[in-house]
């Protein structure tokens, strides 16, 4: 189960003030699902309302009805070629790796019900957070030694060329379990949980 607490706490640092994002990379296609533009850029790069505009849409994930839409899975397959892999090596390259985006793009692309008449965006954010250890009363204290490395995934339709509507379908991974990063979990979300996109999840578990 996920703690909302925990997601609470992610969601602190999602504000224009106090950004946790480095880097953010995505990718578009057409009504028949072809990729068409991708972009991958420094977070801190964007416009300040582009940056305010990304941080509603990736904070939607963990801000998002917990232990309802936003749900906990663990890996069924680990290993070379697995999408497990392809997280991690995304998540430790913070993005930079351009190749290994498209073959994650397309892979969930192909399997992503979410399009209308215009096409459908895919957003990928690279965040860090320093995690700050909590005292005896529950209060932060600000040297603590983990330090959480994070990306954040959101889909859905455009509702103009290159406009993205609110995401049906993202993740948080590595998983945050207990304040700390889980590699082997997952949280993966669904606007509409009762109307789940089993194909991706079969996608992204292995």
């Amino acid at each position: 189960m996920i703690n909302r607490d925990d997601m609470l706490e992610l969601t602190r640092r999602m504000t224009p003030s106090r950004s946790c994002f480095t880097r953010i990379a995505g990718a578009y296609t057409d009504q028949e699902r072809e990729i068409g533009d991708t972009f991958n850029t420094r977070f801190l790069k964007l416009s300040s309302s582009d940056q305010a505009r990304n941080l509603n849409l990736a904070k939607t994930i963990p801000f998002s009805r917990t232990n309802e839409q936003l749900k906990e899975y663990r890996f069924n397959k680990s290993g070379a070629g697995s999408m497990w892999q392809i997280l991690m090596t995304l998540k430790d390259c913070g993005l930079r790796n351009d190749a290994l985006l498209d073959v994650f793009y397309e892979q969930v692309l192909n399997n992503f019900d979410g399009g209308n008449e215009i096409g459908t965006y895919i957003y990928m954010y690279h965040g860090t957070y320093d995690i700050p250890a909590k005292g005896s009363d529950g209060g932060y204290i600000y040297d603590g030694d983990e330090v959480y490395d994070f990306i954040i995934c959101a889909a859905g339709g455009l509702v103009d060329e290159y406009e993205p509507d609110e995401p049906q379908f993202g993740f948080l991974y590595p998983a945050f379990v207990n304040r700390s990063g889980d590699e082997n979990r997952i949280d993966i979300f669904h606007v509409y949980p009762e109307y789940p996109e089993s194909d991706l999840i079969k996608v992204l578990l292995g």
